[in-house]
């Protein structure tokens, strides 16, 4: 019987990560979406192509047997769709999960199949699918809450792949960097069997993976765009190349990497080989991607459990270092009213409008009693005066 995924978001990392490793793994992919522009496009043509980048050349791979469905206009196709599918993805952005939540509730209400959907979130965040699940069950009814695990296993993951800004006219083609790594918990689907996709590596204990991703590979990029940012710099390989900016990037990377090897059991040297993995990716100049999209976004990145709160907070409350991510959140501040991003435009007036107590707590959800708050209150003040 034909494998069916479905998936949630047509954008580059749903074409060009997530769908490429479902085509490979033999699933027919039925990408889900609300813009018109992208569905029409997955629904009048046939392939679209997925071009792996790195330093040894390119290779590109053709991505066929999908489908395209707009959830805005055709809903009841789309819980049909997943009451009969093998397995739910989704690559939307963390603020979009509630919005897509209720569909794939009605669908998993209606499934009749003996064996659980999977449902796997591949977003940017810490426990994305633990979010999902929270969202599907306030919208189950609550007499079908005790037996929603019978119809749908949901599994974290963390995914890690570069997908810089796209060539003009590209259309469906994705270019993307060769680097890739997913991995998703296994121990939510108990004695069932997991979905066969070849490119996930499957663990029991999901995080230490999603930490150090988040904490390295996440925390990296985004400070090297918002020194770029500060610095002038037009992209990330740009701003790579200037040594203040890569010892500021490196720095950062030294005090996450003093907090993975102190929780997770991760070696020093491990940890310190994958930094420098992690700093070659970014620097790579076959990956142009503008400082400005990498950076964009700044309120969501300050955000409690994101890449410089997250692990500054923990570092905090063992009495380490964390000056380095300081300035990162310092330069994050600073990502303010760039064009094309509304929440570069929220953040200067959150700054503009509140004292920097209030304004740390509405930005990054630190308690007031944190061991951090103070430091970050003091970093948001020097920003707010250099602004009157």
């Amino acid at each position: 019987m034909a494998k069916k995924a479905i998936h949630f978001g047509g954008g580059n990392i749903g074409r060009g990560f997530v769908a490429e490793f479902l085509h490979t793994a033999g699933y027919e992919v039925v990408f889900i979406d609300v813009m018109d522009n992208i569905i029409n496009e997955l629904q009048n043509t046939k392939s679209y192509t997925v071009t792996e980048v790195s330093e040894e050349g390119e290779t590109t791979k053709t991505i066929t047997n999908y489908r395209a469905i707009n959830s805005k206009t055709n809903e009841q196709d789309v819980i049909n769709e997943i009451a009969t599918a093998d397995i739910v993805t989704c690559a939307v952005g963390p603020n979009i999960l509630k919005f897509i939540a209720p569909v794939i509730a009605k669908g998993i209400e209606i499934r009749s199949t003996p064996k659980p959907l999977a449902v796997i979130a591949c977003e940017n965040m810490i426990g994305g699918t633990d979010t999902l699940h929270g969202y599907i069950k306030e919208n189950t009814d609550s007499a079908r809450l005790d037996s929603l695990g019978e119809r749908a296993q949901f599994a974290n993951s963390a995914i890690d792949r570069i997908v810089p800004a796209q060539p003009p006219n590209s259309g469906l083609n994705v270019r993307i960097e060769k680097f890739y790594e997913w991995v998703v918990e296994k121990t939510p689907f108990g004695n069932v069997a997991h979905p066969d996709i070849p490119a996930i590596h499957w663990v029991d204990n999901l995080e230490p993976y999603i930490e150090r991703k988040l904490f390295t590979v996440n925390t990296s990029h985004a400070t090297a765009a918002y020194y770029g940012k500060y610095s002038g710099k037009a992209t990330i390989a740009e701003a790579m190349r200037d040594s203040f900016i890569k010892d500021a990037v490196r720095d950062a990377m030294n005090e996450t990497a003093s907090l993975i090897v102190d929780k997770h059991e991760i070696t020093a040297s491990e940890q310190q080989q994958y930094v420098e993995k992690i700093i070659k990716r970014i620097s790579n100049p076959y990956l142009e991607d503008s400082v400005e999209r990498v950076g964009r976004a700044p309120i969501r990145k300050l955000g409690r459990k994101e890449r410089f709160i997250g692990p500054a907070a923990q570092l905090a409350e063992r009495g380490a270092r964390y000056k380095a991510l300081l300035g990162s959140v310092e330069m994050a501040l600073r990502f303010q009213n760039v064009e094309g991003d509304d929440e570069s435009v929220e953040l200067a007036k959150i700054l503009k409008e509140n004292s920097p107590a209030d304004a740390t707590v509405q930005l990054t959800g630190l308690e007031r009693t944190h061991p951090l708050f103070q430091s970050v209150s003091d970093v948001v003040y020097q920003v707010q005066s250099e602004s009157k």
